[in-house]
């Protein structure tokens, strides 16, 4: 597959600034595969080299959302952007090595990689966390998931103690910084607000507000639930790529609130900032 972007311009600076953004969180069915295909597909529409990286292999949600991409495009004989998409299976000995080595690949010619981590704590997932420039973690919009940022008392809605995965991400900014002197941005996406009172809404707002300096990270508005998403799986599409003529797929009111509310999160994470960042950093190294 084809990465967006200039591969010449790509080997030429040797991306010796790749920005690595990785999907993150313990509990399953937070949206992390489709927020990590939207954001590949929001890099790659910027005409950058972007690679996937699924650590999911006995899911392969995000696998399998490539693949449905490319059998669109060449069933519709549409060309749509393509990231250069690897997977590494967990399990057995040498994970670390299987991992820094698709990395490298990845880095070679990609300017931005996301990757795609698994649900559950395992050693995989956390060597891939440790490798983020940027780590989202998409977080539905109720109290049963925000357990996975910290123990929150009922009566007074104060976090008792952090959770495991706050713990966890803790040690591994540390780490990090140990390793390479390198930093971890974390950011805490929303999800799945349509399905909450206004009431429950503020209380987690103002839980999560309370959190972010305490735990360190940033809050990003998040997607809501809605059908399309589901149906954008199964072709393999992204909001991104809803034109009529191209895909067959008629915008409707829901799609346009929907690609709003990813435009929201993508500049909120800091995308357009990062891209130029990166423009800068290769031009200069051309």
């Amino acid at each position: 597959m084809n990465p967006g972007g200039s591969a010449d311009a790509a080997t030429s600076a040797g991306f010796r600034s790749t920005h690595v953004i990785v999907l993150g969180n313990t509990k399953g069915g937070t949206g992390k595969s489709t927020t990590a295909m939207h954001i590949a597909a929001g890099l790659l529409y910027r005409g950058f080299a972007v690679g996937t990286l699924d650590l999911d292999a006995e899911q392969g949600t995000l696998s399998r959302y490539v693949e449905n991409r490319a059998s669109f495009a060449s069933r519709r004989g549409t060309a749509l952007p393509l990231p250069l998409h690897l997977t590494v299976a967990p399990g057995g000995t040498g994970e670390e090595k299987r991992l820094t080595a698709a990395l490298a690949e990845l880095r070679a010619c990609c300017r931005f990689v996301v990757i795609d981590t698994p649900a559950g704590e395992s050693t995989l997932s956390r060597l891939g966390h440790s490798f983020a420039d940027t780590l989202l973690t998409p977080l539905n919009d109720s109290f049963v998931d925000l357990d996975v940022l910290g123990l929150v008392d009922a009566e007074t809605l104060k976090v008792r103690r952090p959770s495991r995965y706050s713990a966890m991400v803790w040690e591994i900014r540390k780490e990090r910084a140990r390793r390479d002197r390198g930093s971890i941005d974390w950011v805490v996406m929303r999800n799945r607000l349509a399905h909450l009172d206004a009431r429950n809404k503020r209380a987690i707002a103002d839980v999560l507000l309370a959190l972010a300096p305490r735990f360190g990270f940033r809050l990003a508005p998040g997607l809501s639930e809605r059908v399309i998403f589901r149906e954008l799986f199964l072709l393999g599409l992204t909001l991104l790529d809803l034109r009529e003529e191209a895909t067959g797929v008629k915008l409707s009111l829901s799609h346009i609130a929907a690609r709003r509310e990813l435009s929201d999160m993508l500049d909120t994470i800091g995308l357009a900032k990062l891209s130029a960042r990166k423009a800068k950093v290769t031009t200069e190294g051309v």
